[in-house]
């Protein structure tokens, strides 16, 4: 079974992420860290018990990496954009084989003390332009999800659109059960909807 992991919020920069997420919902992100494999770092912040949200940029000061970045970013992101979404699971050697090759192999990943897998394509790109899943294992217990600094905030609905969305819903259909997903054919748009104090809050 696949278990939504988290949500990544692409920006042309950190600051620019972080602007977005707080000017949208009053939410300061916390820092996160550096991606020295992807040339990457980003900002993280708890979403009820065991999800997050991430902005995620091109970090200026790292070397490029010797492989292209992932969640696209060697592509010049134009302004913050809610771009991907995380499935985790707990057996990634198990799990993979029952998902489309678009997906990518699984790489052993790490950040400071954390250590993960994460389905990577080769050439970078976001499986299905982001509408499709990465897949994640955590190596770690507790998940580091219930780690992270919160801000009372839930996500209650993930809608993707896409050309191909009845494809990849039916391909994660008998994988995936969560009622806050759905998929909706057309242009592709990646839309969530948070629940802030007693706000709801859309982000795309």
């Amino acid at each position: 079974m696949l278990t939504l992991d988290h949500i990544v919020i692409a920006a042309p920069s950190l600051a620019e992420g972080v602007a977005y997420v707080r000017d949208l919902t009053g939410i300061d992100m916390p820092k996160g860290g550096e991606h020295p494999q992807m040339g990457t770092h980003n900002h993280l912040v708890r979403l009820g018990e065991d999800e997050f949200l991430e902005v995620i940029a091109v970090n200026p000061d790292a070397p490029a990496p010797d492989r292209p970045r992932w969640f696209g970013l060697d592509h010049p992101v134009q302004s913050p954009r809610l771009a991907h979404w995380v499935t985790r699971c707990t057996d990634m050697a198990t799990t993979r084989p029952l998902l489309p090759d678009y997906h990518g192999p699984a790489m052993h990943l790490t950040r400071g003390t954390l250590s993960w897998l994460l389905t990577v394509p080769d050439d970078g790109t976001l499986p299905m332009d982001g509408a499709a899943p990465s897949l994640l294992e955590w190596k770690a217990d507790p998940l580091p999800p219930t780690q992270m600094p919160g801000a009372d905030a839930t996500l209650t609905a993930l809608t993707i659109t896409h050309p191909k969305a009845q494809q990849i819903a039916d391909t994660l259909g008998q994988h995936l059960k969560d009622p806050r997903i759905s998929f909706e054919t057309g242009p592709l748009n990646l839309t969530t909807q948070l629940k802030v104090g007693n706000r709801n809050i859309t982000l795309s």
